[in-house]
């Protein structure tokens, strides 16, 4: 099969399965670049964020044109979350220059952890989601999401996984907004944070722009064809299934 056919499939692959469980492209994509494409880990991550930025970017416009973003969230998020990035990607940056190719075997090994951590945590999600009251902001979730924000960019700058995941979990910690209206504000977060990440990547020569095009020419109809079937298959058993599946990849990645 020709190299850039199987881009396309699995940018199909990966978007179909975003449309039907609505589980984050990071968090699916990375481990098919790894170990399917075989694509330097340091450039997966890369390509990988860009990837994520440019699907955001539909969703969020229409997140915002509905008014279903708490765009004070967003700052709040992204106060943290901006510089979290920077100082991800600078971490990897001084990890090469000290490590040369050793670099992708601590990528490696960040992504299998956070393999094993997010969907052991999506897995509990709605247990959490039960838990949480309704509750104004105050100062101090202000904060706290700002804290959150530094935690995310930074892993999100080494690894490209959990711009949408590890904050929409901890969001459940400090708000109980509806779902759509907690959906739209961690989207539009995540378009900022993807787009300063990638952006960084891109400046360092860690994005293969050839590949997020041809993943991005699957992910499109696959997106399409996956909400469509969403009303149509088991979506809560396929998500546990998605997930125990990305919890032994990250197992392994661990322990290989």
């Amino acid at each position: 099969m020709p190299a850039i056919t199987l881009k396309i499939l699995i940018g199909f692959l990966v978007g179909t399965l975003i449309g039907l469980t609505g589980l984050g492209g990071g968090v699916l994509l990375l481990p098919l670049l790894i170990f399917v494409l075989k694509v330097p880990a340091i450039m997966a991550v890369g390509s990988d964020a860009l990837f994520n930025f440019v699907t955001k970017i539909g969703a969020g416009w229409l997140h915002l044109s509905k008014g279903t973003v708490r765009r004070k969230v967003v700052l709040a998020l992204a106060v943290g979350s901006i510089p979290g990035s920077i100082a991800g990607v600078g971490f990897l940056t001084h990890l090469r220059t000290i490590y040369g190719t050793g670099v992708n075997d601590f990528i490696k090994s960040a992504v299998g952890l956070l393999l094993v951590c997010i969907p052991t945590l999506l897995l509990f999600q709605q247990r959490i989601e039960d838990r949480v009251t309704n509750r104004p902001p105050t100062m101090k979730s202000f904060l706290g999401m700002a804290i959150i924000g530094l935690l995310a960019g930074f892993l999100v700058g080494m690894t490209s996984v959990g711009s949408g995941s590890i904050i929409m979990m901890l969001l459940l910690l400090f708000y109980s907004f509806p779902p759509k209206v907690m959906v739209g504000t961690d989207i539009v977060h995540a378009i900022i944070l993807t787009g300063v990440t990638s952006f960084l990547h891109f400046r360092l020569g860690n994005v293969d722009p050839k590949l997020v095009g041809a993943l991005l020419i699957g992910s499109i109809p696959g997106g399409l064809l996956g909400s469509h079937l969403s009303t149509r298959v088991p979506v809560l058993w396929l998500r546990r299934i998605l997930c125990t599946v990305l919890l032994a990849t990250g197992a392994r990645m661990l322990w290989a």
